[in-house]
């Protein structure tokens, strides 16, 4: 299983950015997504996430109403458009792909960096 982020890098405070994680050799369909993301020094936090039907999302408090998840079933590819970006965004955002709460089919990418200037 490969699950690879791209689309990261450096944009001015109020821009807009969108990432994207691609898998490969996993039943896409059947996984939930979700993008996390670790500044320094601080924990890895949940930024949004998306369930294997698409009908359900879910947001950070600190990125709701900025950034949006969605998926593409057939291109097996994850996206967080982020809009109206604040240099706290800062930060590298990882792809997760879990089935429910499974400890095995639980699979992260290498993370992409995300730096907003101000």
């Amino acid at each position: 299983v490969q699950v690879v982020e791209s689309g990261g890098g450096l944009v001015q405070a109020g821009g807009s950015l969108r990432v994207s994680c691609a898998a490969s050799r996993l039943t896409f369909s059947s996984y939930d997504l979700s993008w996390h993301r670790q500044a320094p020094g601080k924990e890895r936090e949940l930024v949004a996430l998306i369930t294997s039907t698409g009908g359900n999302t879910n947001y950070a408090d600190s990125v709701k109403g900025r950034f949006i998840i969605s998926r593409d079933n057939a291109r097996k590819t994850v996206y967080l458009q982020m809009n109206s970006l604040k240099p706290e965004d800062t930060a590298v955002y990882y792809c997760n792909a879990r089935i429910g709460s499974s400890l095995v089919r639980n699979y992260w990418g290498q993370g992409t960096q995300v730096t907003v200037s101000s």
